[in-house]
């Protein structure tokens, strides 16, 4: 995938910042997700592997063990935690929570200590109670990525990690087209195809940020960022 754009700032104004052409509230996210829990494993499982592996690899290999993983869903990700991490795991979803503790209990993942219903935007967790904190298909998901990258870095310690896997909206051809046309559909889908980087992360995080299009092809990207490194980053 591309990298980030430069965004513009017109004279007298703030600085743009890109968004989705249809905003999601959490009613609708909720809705979305209570219709697809029953299949969800099946319709996007394997699509979203590649991006879930290399999410959880990158967090397996960083410092530190206390993982707060948002948007945990169906669970899909937790038997491949090294058993060293302790994985906290949220979703505004209690019927994928439900699966989700089904599969911890069937397959035995005791590193697995907490299956929580909650906001990603608004935790209830104290500061810097987390080492890492990894998002899964979920900034484009969200009513405000914006305050989502903010409560991550709140529960995140200074100088530990926050990583993000999604898909991100294309800068031209033909893919740009039919993810534009594919936003009508947000509330059915539950997620923005048109969700741009730029939507989540403000200019200096974006230079900060460890970037990665994730194979095959590179339709996912896989952002690290380290807690704090945007602010020291020169404009």
């Amino acid at each position: 995938m591309s990298g980030p754009g430069t965004l513009s700032e017109p004279p007298d104004c703030a600085p743009v910042v890109p968004s989705p052409r249809s905003a999601l509230d959490v009613d609708a996210v909720k809705a979305a997700y209570q219709r697809w829990a029953g299949v969800y494993d099946g319709v996007f499982g394997g699509v979203s592997a590649f991006g879930r592996r290399r999410a959880v690899g990158s967090v397996n290999r960083l410092p530190g063990t206390r993982v707060l993983e948002v948007g945990v869903g169906t669970g899909l990700a937790l038997p491949h935690y090294e058993p060293s991490k302790r994985i906290t795991g949220i979703d505004l979803s209690g019927a994928m929570l439900a699966r989700a503790r089904q599969r911890v209990a069937s397959a035995g993942l005791p590193h697995v200590e907490a299956l929580l219903e909650m906001d990603a935007e608004s935790t209830e967790f104290a500061d810097g109670s987390f080492d890492i904190a990894v998002a899964m298909f979920v900034a484009s998901v969200v009513p405000n990525p914006r305050r989502l990258l903010a409560e991550l870095k709140r529960v995140v310690r200074p100088d530990g990690h926050i990583l993000f896997v999604n898909h991100f909206l294309a800068t031209g051809g033909l893919r740009l087209a039919v993810e534009r046309g594919m936003a009508r559909a947000s509330h059915s889908l539950g997620w923005h195809p048109d969700f741009a980087m730029e939507s989540l992360l403000p200019e200096p995080d974006l230079k900060a940020a460890l970037i990665e299009p994730v194979p095959p092809f590179g339709l996912f990207t896989l952002v690290t960022l380290q807690n704090g490194a945007g602010r020291n980053v020169p404009g």
